[in-house]
């Protein structure tokens, strides 16, 4: 088999077997698809750890830390795979050593009054909007917007979503998240459930006649990007001077909880965290809140004091 029928194979088992996300895939397909293509498409099974070792050096020269780590994370899984199918008489990773220090990046988050001043802007359009259709759209977007931040859900299980995942008698919501793991959460602020109410009303139709939970006024299935052009359109139609992103939204939930004293490891299943080291992230947002409120809330900096800051003589 030549590397492209390995790869396409590989991401077959990853897809089937593993259950990977279709994001996954897709990630993976491009890496392994420029691993082929820097090892010049020699064979899989020619390389060696000299091989493995130059295509490291080329990743540090060109990609950041994170996307680095992907890529290794992706080529490593590969020739794994291959071993143990007999594909290969030795894993060339075996010889292979490395280490990068992953630079720490504290997770972005939306202040309240910007949250609050976004969803004023989409309830206004609700009643205000200068059509039937962007009236209706609103709707919709309001309940997204409020889904985000009630459940700190990802965006990619948002728009998995179907109509039987959401159960607003018992106000919980049923996410099917990284690696197939299904985790159940509780919406519990009225204004969500009221504006996903009144969104299974406006489309009952449409939501009907499709798969996915939200939808557009033609019942396609609302994308990814869809959430983030959306985003984009209200942050510009309220005057928003800040790039706000649907992931924003579960940094700013998760971040909120922490400052409110919820156990981490709560956050870490409201999160779908398979592991603490991910949800402690957000410990460093706390401190730096905590450093931020200390800075401009503690009482001794309005206190003002003159001194002379001279040496005096001995007497």
């Amino acid at each position: 088999m030549n590397n492209q029928t390995i790869i396409h194979q590989y991401l077959k088992m990853c897809k089937h077997q593993k259950h990977l996300s279709s994001n996954t895939i897709r990630a993976y397909y491009i890496d392994l698809t420029q691993l082929d293509r820097q090892i010049c498409h020699i064979s899989f099974a020619q390389v060696s750890a000299e091989t493995i070792n130059a295509y490291i050096q080329f990743l540090h020269h060109n990609y950041k830390a994170k996307s680095i780590k992907r890529k290794i994370a992706s080529s490593k899984a590969l020739f794994k795979y291959l071993f143990a199918i007999g594909e290969l008489s030795k894993n060339p990773w075996e010889n292979v050593f490395y280490h990068f220090r992953e630079p720490q990046i504290l997770p972005r988050t939306i202040p309240l009054y910007i949250l609050q001043s976004l969803l004023s802007c989409i309830y206004s359009q609700i009643t205000n909007g200068d059509s039937y259709y962007r009236r209706k759209n609103a709707i919709r977007d309001a309940a997204i917007c409020e889904l985000l931040f009630a459940t700190g859900i990802r965006v990619f299980e948002l728009c998995s979503l179907t109509r039987s995942d959401i159960d607003l008698t018992s106000h919980t919501i049923r996410i099917l998240g990284k690696g197939s793991k299904e985790r159940v959460l509780f919406i519990e602020n009225e204004d969500a459930i009221h504006s996903l109410s009144q969104y299974f009303t406006a489309f009952s139709k449409e939501i009907s006649q499709s798969q996915s939970l939200f939808v557009n006024q033609s019942s396609a299935s609302f994308s990814e990007q869809s959430v983030r052009r959306m985003l984009n359109r209200y942050t510009a139609l309220a005057g928003i001077p800040l790039h706000i992103t649907p992931h924003m939204f579960r940094h700013t939930f998760a971040t909120s909880l922490l400052e409110a004293d919820v156990d981490i490891r709560y956050i870490q299943e409201f999160l779908g965290h398979s592991s603490i080291h991910t949800t402690e992230i957000y410990t460093h947002v706390s401190a730096a809140k905590k450093k931020e409120i200390l800075s401009i809330k503690h009482p001794r900096n309005s206190i003002s004091i003159s001194i002379n800051l001279g040496n005096k003589r001995s007497e």
